[in-house]
């Protein structure tokens, strides 16, 4: 059975949750989502204290009661990117024991990233080392998915790990491209890219030690 790109929503998180107007109450977790933002809208350069409370309509005061310092809140961010963005939903998805619904739902994953925000926290890494740190174990995290799941269907490691490797050049590409972004393209390109996989493309024919 042929399967979508779209996976089906997911309930939002208590991080996602937490700052939502609706909520009334700015939270620590509030700060990091709108940093997020900030990353996105505005790039490395426009992470700034002042942008921040602005957004959350706050004093400087409110901030300094969650976090001693700027750099306090930079490095708490970076770890609630990693956390909320990649380990979470790397758990959630190995719990699922089908390969073809976690290639389905990595992908929606993939679609559904702050694209902008992972832009800059990808040119953040190239000044700050402990952003870089980050930055690898996500990369690798996000490979390892992937590559366990390509295994998985195709039964070959080689193959696989070519897999993957498309898949995340794929969209470290699409965010770092100076070209307007097009999420109806990237969604086509990742429903090419799983239909070679679900029809065996990827699959070597017996005996061949080549990769496909």
């Amino acid at each position: 059975m042929r399967l979508t790109s779209k996976a089906p929503p997911r309930p939002k998180t208590g991080d996602e949750l937490a700052w939502c107007p609706m909520a009334g109450v700015v939270t620590r977790e509030a700060y990091f989502e709108t940093g997020l933002d900030v990353l996105s809208d505005l790039g490395y350069g426009g992470l700034k204290l002042a942008e921040v409370c602005n957004r959350l309509g706050v004093t400087t005061g409110s901030f300094y009661h969650y976090f001693p310092n700027w750099a306090a809140y930079t490095k708490e961010l970076i770890a609630h990117w990693r956390e909320a963005r990649t380990l979470r939903v790397v758990e959630a998805i190995r719990a699922d024991t089908d390969p073809h619904h976690r290639i389905e739902s990595l992908i929606g994953e993939a679609l559904a990233l702050p694209h902008g925000a992972e832009a800059a926290i990808r040119v953040w890494s190239s000044l700050d080392p402990y952003v870089y740190e980050v930055q690898a174990v996500v990369d690798q995290l996000r490979f390892d998915i992937i590559f366990e799941s390509a295994y998985e269907i195709i039964g070959d490691e080689r193959n696989a790990r070519y897999f993957a490797a498309w898949s995340l050049y794929l969209v470290v590409g699409y965010e770092q491209t100076t070209l307007p972004r097009d999420p109806e393209t990237l969604e086509w390109i990742t429903g090419q890219m799983r239909d070679a996989l679900e029809t065996g493309r990827f699959t070597p024919p017996p005996g061949s030690d080549q990769p496909v």
